[in-house]
């Protein structure tokens, strides 16, 4: 997926700067990666021997950690042909997110729209009937969700809706699975951060927050309902979830709330090594972050330069460097 503050282009760099640290060797190492996203890092270090915990507040970004955290080989697919031969069911993406319902929303054409909701609704079938575990269930849902995200007609993010529909959201959707990470069985949980460090403990704490005021429950409300599937009242142009209210914030999109928030993780983090990814252009200082990890022990970073994430046209007019400078900051507690 093409993610805001995606990792994957980094992991080299993250898996390295850790070994540095933290020892060449990680097997047995317990690595828990709090800020999950799409769960690609979690992967990573699931591979080289750790015992990962992983957790996200948005439950699409669960849904797709918990496969990789979660689910070892094998696991059963003979679904797949199945779930992809499902005949379109005018469900709740193609009538509140495709424009041939009349929604006035373009997020994904009718004929994809249809297909999702056919899926979508065969897994909860499947699931509250027994016949699929919850560890298949999640194979399915995490490769619906990255799936759908390749025919989306948005720039990237679903803040809003493309006009006209762009050649990759033109083309037929089709369930694909991502790929079972190897290693031992780690745990996924769908919690705020500041709550869920005081409950889990382990050697290496792996820290990727937002880094701006931009909230991913209103940039990724529709993956959030198809993985919740739980039928929310929409608002707006765009249709955002009654969950983009407070509550499903983040602190750590706020300058006011951001440096509490990462101290208060850093103060009750029982971990021997932490590190956080942050670039340039985020809400915290450098020398903030600095400030705020050397109070609990000795700090150290490292710098890698980023190729920018661009959502849209916008973000290309007001930034004028075509990379950020990618930190990552070390402590050892």
């Amino acid at each position: 997926m093409n993610y805001i503050g995606s990792k994957y282009s980094l992991l080299g760099f993250l898996s390295e700067s850790v070994r540095s640290v933290a020892g060449s060797r990680l097997d047995g190492s317990v690595f828990a990666d709090l800020f999950s996203g799409t769960g690609v890092v979690t992967g990573a270090f699931k591979e080289l021997g750790c015992a990962v915990i992983a957790n996200d507040f948005q439950h699409y970004a669960y849904a797709l950690s918990r496969h990789y955290a979660e689910n070892t080989p094998p696991i059963p697919s003979g679904r797949l042909d199945w779930l992809n031969s499902l005949e379109g069911e005018d469900g709740f993406v193609y009538m509140n997110y495709c424009a041939g319902s009349q929604s006035g929303r373009n997020y994904f054409t009718d004929e994809n729209g249809r297909k999702c909701d056919a899926i979508r609704n065969a897994l909860s079938r499947l699931r509250s009937s027994g016949e699929i575990g919850e560890d298949e269930y999640y194979y399915y849902l995490s490769g619906l969700i990255n799936s759908i995200d390749k025919v989306a007609n948005t720039a990237s993010v679903y803040g809003a809706y493309l006009k006209h529909l762009k050649a990759s959201a033109a083309k037929p959707f089709k369930l694909e699975l991502l790929p079972l990470a190897k290693g031992e069985r780690g745990k996924a949980y769908n919690e705020d951060i500041n709550a869920l460090i005081r409950r889990v403990s382990g050697d290496v704490l792996y820290l990727d927050p937002p880094y701006n005021a931009r909230q991913y429950c209103s940039n990724y409300h529709v993956l959030e309902t198809i993985s919740r599937w739980d039928n929310p009242k929409l608002t707006g142009k765009t249709g955002l979830r009654d969950s983009s209210r407070l509550d499903q914030r983040s602190a750590f999109c706020s300058k006011r709330t951001a440096a509490a928030a990462f101290d208060d993780v850093v103060a009750n983090a029982d971990f021997k090594y932490i590190f956080l990814s942050y670039n340039n252009e985020g809400l915290m200082s450098i020398d903030l972050i600095q400030e705020i990890m050397s109070n609990y022990g000795r700090y150290e970073r490292f710098t890698k330069e980023h190729r920018r994430f661009r959502a849209d046209k916008e973000d290309a007019r007001n930034h004028k460097a075509d990379s950020t400078t990618e930190y990552l900051h070390v402590l050892v507690k």
